[in-house]
């Protein structure tokens, strides 16, 4: 101690310094066990990692059979479906070209007389919107869609005339299918388009403008969406009164004077709900193609 009490500053100095060089062989031991503790794990992250890499994922036998049950269950109900959509539209029937054009004349008179029969007045030239086909044969391949189209447009007159419209004025069917005329070169596909999946859901649009009541209107529309032999869509309609004036407010006077205790009911005389309607729609008739 008479060493320390002579040399008190070299003293201190080496009690500090003796001092640090524990605490530093302190955190010197703590921060490489933890150093060992994170290379451990990192070490175990890594080769789980490799392991998971060369391993052939498959489930479970209890998750697997499960998948399966709701695979098949979707497959049956995909299929239901598809069964109940073809039973809502016209089937496609193998048909030769002059087998189409007869029996578009024999689809042409029919509708004729059922029309003349119901009071129904038909456009001039009335050939059902297959005018093209009157005098031209369709090609061997478009036949038979052809004919499904000539039994939906048939079944879709028949509605018309059946609620007895007045007039139907003007019926206008979109192009027929390529090659129903012709056999023409198919056009190239572009570079993205090439792969493209076939369409599922294919249309025919049928334009048509008709007179009628608007009670009979209104059972055509639901007798069109109603349909379970063909499956049509009203895409657009328009309706135009056919009276585009109201009643005069002479007339609006009139009508109550008219309408004395002794006056017969046979003479009354109604301002509104006479008028006939101007009806043009769009319709769609689908073809689904599975």
């Amino acid at each position: 101690m008479s060493w320390y009490r002579d040399n008190r500053w070299l003293g201190n100095f080496v009690i500090a310094f003796a001092g640090s060089a524990l605490l530093a062989l302190w955190f010197l031991f703590h921060v490489r066990s933890g150093f060992a503790e994170a290379f451990a794990q990192f070490n175990d992250a890594a080769a789980e990692r490799n392991r998971l890499e060369h391993l052939n994922p498959f489930p479970n036998e209890e998750n697997f059979r499960k998948t399966q049950t709701a695979l098949d269950n979707y497959g049956a109900a995909l299929n239901k479906l598809k069964a109940e959509l073809k039973a809502q539209t016209v089937p496609v029937s193998p048909l030769a070209p002059n087998e189409f054009q007869s029996r578009l004349r024999r689809a042409i008179v029919s509708t004729t007389e059922k029309a003349r029969a119901n009071r129904v007045k038909l456009p001039a030239n009335f050939h059902l919107g297959f005018d093209e086909f009157r005098t031209t044969l369709p090609t061997t391949a478009a036949a038979p869609l052809l004919g499904q189209e000539l039994a939906q447009v048939e079944l879709l007159f028949g509605i018309l005339i059946d609620a007895r419209v007045d007039a139907i004025a003007a019926v206008k069917r979109t192009a027929p299918p390529a090659g129903a005329t012709a056999a023409p070169t198919p056009p190239k596909k572009p570079s993205g388009l090439a792969n493209a999946p076939p369409a599922v859901v294919e249309r025919t649009i049928v334009d048509l403008t008709f007179t009628a009541s608007p009670s009979a209107m209104r059972k055509v529309l639901n007798q069109i969406a109603s349909s379970d032999r063909q499956f049509f869509i009203v895409r657009t309609l328009y309706v135009r009164n056919e009276q585009q004036k109201g009643p005069s407010r002479e007339q609006s006077n009139a009508a109550p004077a008219a309408a004395t205790p002794t006056a017969p009911t046979s003479g009354l005389k109604f301002i509104v709900g006479n008028e006939h309607v101007e009806a043009t729609a769009t319709i769609e008739m689908v073809r689904f193609a599975f």
